[in-house]
């Protein structure tokens, strides 16, 4: 039983599951903001690419030796590659706009931090982590490089169904965009949409309504900010 308290793999053990907490911390920011790839997905990432990186370091030294080489950087460098494929399926194009890319690269940026970590790199991986988040947080605030805008959900009740496709038509020609949309059915002749939606800064409730008001089918408006 002594292998499995071997102090060399509870070290690599700590190396992995320190870089699902830095993943975490970066999908954190992501999952208050309505993104497709949240807490879940960055911590798994960022503890996938430790794992590979331990493995390919430490995980073949049984077998290196008479004629046997190992390259410790091999299996490290296809995670790097591999990434680019669940990158490539949180970017949408939408309203003629480009969604999802700064999330794609957060989580590229996050496997070089699973990476760092699993290869024992502890302050580069952890300091790291804190700038990507502290980027993501400053630039989404009112600056010279940026245009402000306002994330959060919209809720509206209908007593007509059938005008669920052009209330939700309606309200995306008014947002900056819509991340996600839900609807369901809260009687026989009721319905309520559910939209993450980002806004301009300045786009009140006020706004909302007087841009719904001619839809007399529309007895609810709410909006609610994170």
């Amino acid at each position: 039983m002594d292998f499995f308290f071997d102090p060399v793999q509870l070290e690599h053990l700590l190396r992995i599951v320190l870089a699902a907490v830095c993943g975490g911390a970066v999908g954190f920011e992501r999952e208050r903001r309505f993104k497709s790839a949240g807490i879940r997905t960055h911590l798994i990432v960022a503890l996938s690419a430790a794992l590979m990186t331990v493995l390919s370091k430490y995980g073949f030294t049984d077998v290196v030796g008479n004629g046997v080489t190992a390259d410790a950087s091999r299996m490290a460098a296809g995670v790097v590659s591999a990434i680019g494929f669940l990158g490539a399926g949180v970017i949408f194009f939408r309203k003629d706009a480009v969604s999802g890319v700064t999330t794609a690269a957060g989580l590229w940026a996050t496997v070089g931090v699973g990476i760092a970590l699993g290869a024992g790199r502890y302050f580069v991986g952890c300091t790291v982590t804190v700038l990507i988040v502290v980027i993501q947080v400053l630039l989404h605030h009112r600056t010279p490089l940026v245009r402000p805008q306002k994330v959060g959900s919209v809720v509206l009740r209908l007593t007509d169904p059938q005008l669920e496709a052009a209330v939700s038509t309606r309200l995306a020609g008014m947002a900056e965009r819509i991340e996600s949309i839900h609807f369901r059915r809260t009687g026989t002749d009721t319905v309520e949409i559910t939209c993450d939606v980002i806004f301009p800064v300045d786009f009140s409730s006020e706004d909302l309504v007087r841009a719904l008001k001619d839809i007399p089918e529309l007895y609810s408006v709410e909006m609610r900010w994170p």
